[in-house]
């Protein structure tokens, strides 16, 4: 696919959607609870899932791929800044826009896309920019932000102000529109899971009372979390993953019908006595 070693440079669009801003609101106590819930599930989705070429897609300061056992781990920013983990990991960090990824077309076996299209102009074609990256039965994980949950609620009132910064400034997606539009691209949707169902509080001493909130809401109303977090596999009709035969069972001896037990008998029998 590419040179370790090497970094491509496109032409780069600055957005509203300002990395610095997420980073600041990653270290809050609010986003120190949000990064503990989605990093845990991610550990899990992101073990199983095996290749050669994994991509993550924002949040580059965090290593989102680290519980991937894949060779490669490549992560594409639109800006390369000091102060996060991108120092202290093996991944190739890539400057590129998320709708125009300087990768051949299917090329990579894992995409991870950390709140990209909620903060992207254009969704539409950073999904269709992913298809094409990814290999036959290549996996996409979606992070996003929910609009029907308490997060979703609190947003509205922060865009009202001019200053309203990551991640409030998003247009959040809901899960079932994001499942329409991996469906029209032809990928199957493997699992779906909601989380972090504490209201947007900033202090500590409130967080850790509304703690109970997660407990009842994965009970309750699940699909009203503040954050889910989508698997979807790359299908092509006429593909088949093929796999080595690693268990490859041993060809059981034929057993002789009884008849031929019997004469088989016989014949044992007549030549002892003629022996004797």
């Amino acid at each position: 696919m590419m040179d370790c070693h090497c970094c491509f440079v496109t032409a780069l669009n600055t957005e509203p959607n300002s990395s610095p801003d997420a980073r600041a609101w990653l270290q809050t106590p609010l986003g120190e609870y949000f990064v503990a819930w989605e990093r845990a599930r991610l550990d899990v989705m992101l073990a199983d899932i095996f290749g050669y070429n994994a991509l993550q897609l924002g949040l580059a300061n965090l290593d989102l791929l680290r519980a991937n056992r894949m060779p490669l781990h490549v992560c594409a920013t639109r800006t390369l800044s000091a102060g996060d983990e991108s120092g202290q990991t093996a991944r190739v960090m890539v400057m590129a826009e998320d709708a125009s990824l300087p990768f051949a077309s299917a090329s990579i076996d894992l995409v991870v896309l950390a709140h990209v299209l909620e903060f992207s102009a254009s969704p539409h074609h950073v999904l269709r920019e992913v298809e094409r990256v990814l290999v036959a039965e290549g996996s996409v994980v979606i992070c996003g932000f929910n609009p029907y949950s308490l997060w979703g609620g609190w947003r509205h009132r922060r865009c009202a102000r001019a200053s309203a910064q990551w991640p409030w400034n998003g247009q959040y997606l809901s899960s079932p529109r994001v499942r329409d539009w991996l469906s029209l691209l032809g990928f199957e949707v493997q699992s779906n899971q909601f989380g972090c169902y504490v209201p947007a509080v900033s202090h500590p001493e409130w967080l850790a009372r509304w703690k109970w909130l997660d407990r009842i809401g994965r009970r309750w109303w699940p699909v009203c979390g503040a954050a889910w977090i989508m698997h979807g596999v790359k299908r092509v009709a006429g593909a088949r993953l093929i796999q080595p035969n690693w268990r490859e069972k041993r060809v059981r001896a034929k057993t002789l019908s009884p008849v031929a037990r019997k004469l088989g008998d016989v014949v044992k029998r007549t030549g002892e006595t003629w022996k004797s």
